[in-house]
């Protein structure tokens, strides 16, 4: 049985992306080491609350469904099959909807390297080191792909800079060269710009919907039990998840989609879809469905996925800094709950200190995998798959490994990759399949 020594967890976790033990971090030459926590991995999933609504919410918030003993037919085994390796820092993984295979990875620092069938590209892709601020849970964190990719020759980014004064995070457009397979980094067009009041918390995920609107996860902002409350406040970006038009017939830099929730509401900038999170790190749309997952990070206690529907009009409220999980936060404030939608499964300290999001199984090779939402904790290694069967929400541990996850990925095809902070790129794949 493995044990995983806590107190090098907390000596090395403020240097990660998603660090989770404090709000301060170390030198950014210090490198995420390997897994350590004082209580032994658990060999079968772990004691999730899948989706019970706590004793302190109100009947007019949004509730998961009860708890229930029910099996899924069959959770698979996995297994982890490198594929790309030889990075510095990975943290995003992303494909151009192109019909050319390439896969591209963003590297911390400023970097993306594009793979063609597992072989790195002689030269980055694109480099914007000149203007990253980088390193801790800095530095450039997300990658995004428009649908028209091949003819506009266009892509997003999101990113933390001192430039011009303070940090910020910066969500850009950038175009390629005219003739060349490779970011103009002179070509970048600000969309949106934000003050990060402290250097932890800042989010990072850029995804294109199924509606072709650009999505935005963004961080509270910092510090630690966001002493702003910028989770509540609808007058910051912080701590949202934001929807904008980028097409080619929006408006400079970008438009507000006409059925964003917020609309002609003076409390709530016109760019939130929803609000109530700490650091959503990541969050996916099943391609299949159009369902989102947000993996939110938690402050002491509770690692959490939250699950909106194709359909939602949008404007939930999930929690923060109210709850952390299905829990009250700060008991003493009375947790007034009513019309928070609540997280469909968390999990504690034992099995993990930052969650990191992934996707859900969409491709054709694995079938034992299909419908499975794979998230993951970056300091336990555990991977777990969740599945919603006949209405009620079913986690299981699949893998205890040992790396440290710092985001999941999927090409054209569908099928999945896991990144390890330390340079590996793993697909994961059912266990006794080729």
């Amino acid at each position: 049985m493995k044990i995983k020594a806590f107190w090098r967890v907390c000596a090395l976790i403020g240097a990660l992306l998603f660090a989770a033990c404090a709000p301060s971090e170390p030198p950014s030459t210090q490198q995420p080491g390997a897994n350590a926590a004082a209580a032994p991995s658990p060999t079968t999933a772990p004691a999730h609350t899948p989706a019970s609504s706590p004793a302190t919410a109100a009947e007019t918030s949004t509730p998961a469904p009860e708890p229930q003993s029910q099996q899924w037919p069959a959770w698979p085994a996995i297994t982890l099959v490198e594929t790309m390796s030889g990075l510095r820092n990975p943290v995003d993984l992303a494909h151009a909807k192109d019909g050319s295979g390439r896969i591209y990875v963003v590297e911390q620092i400023g970097l993306v390297q594009a793979f063609e069938d597992g072989v790195i590209g002689q030269s980055p892709f694109m480099d914007i080191r000149d203007r990253v601020s980088c390193c801790g849970e800095r530095g450039l964190l997300g990658l995004a792909f428009p649908a028209d990719f091949s003819s506009s020759r266009t892509l997003y980014v999101n990113y933390t800079t001192t430039d011009p004064g303070g940090l910020h995070t910066r969500v850009s457009r950038f175009r390629l060269y005219p003739d060349v397979h490779q970011v103009d980094p002179d070509s970048e067009e600000i969309l949106l710009q934000f003050h990060q009041p402290w250097r932890n918390h800042n989010g990072g995920q850029v995804a294109f919907g199924p509606d072709g609107y650009l999505w935005i996860g963004t961080g509270d902002g910092g510090s630690a039990a966001d002493p702003q409350d910028n989770g509540q406040k609808g007058q910051t970006l912080l701590g949202k998840l934001l929807r904008i038009d980028v097409s080619a017939a929006a408006e400079a830099p970008y438009a507000i989609p006409p059925d964003n929730p917020f609309i002609g509401n003076d409390d709530f900038f016109d760019e939130i879809w929803a609000y109530g999170l700490r650091n959503p790190w990541r969050f996916s749309f099943d391609r299949e469905t159009g369902d989102l997952y947000i993996a939110d990070v938690g402050q002491n206690a509770w690692e959490e996925v939250n699950f909106q529907p194709a359909d939602s009009p949008g404007g939930e409220n999930y929690g923060w800094r109210i709850m952390e999980g299905n829990h009250c936060f700060n008991p003493s404030s009375g947790c007034p709950t009513a019309g928070l939608t609540l997280p469909v499964v968390e999990y504690d300290r034992i099995s993990g200190l930052s969650i990191t999001g992934g996707y859900v199984y969409r491709g054709q090779d694995h079938p034992a995998l299909q419908g499975i939402y794979f998230y993951a904790d970056y300091v336990t290694g555990n991977i777990w798959g969740l599945k919603q069967v006949n209405g009620v929400w079913e986690s299981e541990l699949l893998l205890d490994s040992p790396y440290n996850v710092s985001s999941f990925g999927e090409d054209e095809a569908g099928n999945l990759y896991l990144l390890h902070y330390s340079g590996t790129i793993f697909q994961v794949q059912a266990a006794g399949r080729n």
